[in-house]
């Protein structure tokens, strides 16, 4: 298997890269910030693509936040973003089960296991759900629950669809619901199913450590909607009208953002070092992705404006 180009530093190589794609597509965490913390140079990396009249996208798989509340989460960390750039895992989801899924009533109800940053976006898209951040779900399980679930008076029968996201306070409680309304049929859903994400240089339980037990439980695999799923990709070509020749996926992660940009017949990917994934982890015989090119860090492009 072919190896990436290195580009940090050579500048000629740099400008040839950039040079060859119209739209990038940003991965968040791990290339743009770790946490609060913006890698150093970012802003004027960004400055530079747009001055080349290059599109930039920026695709999380993070879905405790929404599209406003992403560009908030921009504009407090000083990197230039409009809404309409954004596009994250609860976005993704919510467009899929609306235009995609179409759930029809009777059972057109959303069980969410999540953050406030999955309502919004289902509210956008006028999809009714109940759980995610209600408090009556955020409290230890009981003798009347058990009785409830198992004969099934505890549970809408509106619901034909789970969606698990990040959720910050992750219980028994709603894992069993979860369960329960997934026994009964319900369509299983994941906004992304990543293990892990970075956060103050470390690296913390991701979106897919929620959905684990449900899949230990049921033996079902659900239908991921960020990264890699090529729903999301096909979601973005659409709403951005990308040559997906011209495009690249930069991220850090092989297993999400460079399979993305692989599956999805991008024209590169570009690998970032200040996240997930390290040169051996491609090097290796088992690698899961191998990207077009990397970088030691995201503003090493900046010597194109050399």
């Amino acid at each position: 298997m072919a190896q990436p180009k290195y580009l940090s530093g050579d500048v000629a190589a740099i400008n040839e890269f950039i040079d060859k794609f119209d739209v990038f597509l940003f991965d968040c965490d791990g290339v743009l910030w770790s946490g609060e913390h913006v890698f150093e140079g970012v802003v004027e990396t960004l400055e530079l693509l747009r001055s080349r009249g290059k599109k930039t996208v920026f695709v999380t798989n993070n879905s405790t936040k929404s599209r406003p509340e992403y560009k908030k989460k921009f504009e407090g960390l000083g990197i230039p973003a409009d809404e309409d750039e954004i596009f994250g895992s609860a976005y993704s989801s919510a467009i899929y089960i609306s235009r995609i899924l179409k759930l029809a009533p009777p059972k057109n109800k959303v069980f969410v296991i999540g953050e406030a940053g999955i309502e919004q976006e289902l509210t956008t898209e006028n999809i009714p759900f109940i759980g995610g951040t209600d408090p009556s779900f955020r409290r230890d399980v009981t003798v009347e629950d058990f009785n409830g679930l198992a004969d099934g008076s505890l549970l809408n029968p509106e619901v034909g669809c789970v969606l698990v996201g990040l959720d910050w306070h992750i219980n028994y409680l709603k894992l069993s619901h979860a369960y329960q309304y997934l026994r009964r049929g319900a369509v299983f859903l994941a906004t992304n199913v990543d293990s892990t994400f970075p956060m103050n240089n470390n690296f913390f339980p991701g979106a897919g450590s929620i959905s684990v037990p449900l899949v230990h439980m049921t033996g079902q695999e659900p239908v991921a909607l960020g990264k890699p799923s090529q729903a999301m990709m096909d979601a973005i070509e659409g709403k951005f009208h990308l040559d997906r020749a011209r495009t690249c996926m930069v991220g850090d992660r092989l297993n999400t953002d460079i399979k993305f940009g692989i599956e999805g017949r991008l024209g590169g990917t570009l690998a970032v070092l200040t996240g997930v994934n390290k040169k051996e982890d491609w090097e290796a015989a088992d690698a899961v992705a191998v990207p077009s090119f990397y970088v030691d860090k995201l503003s090493d492009l900046r010597a194109a404006a050399q």
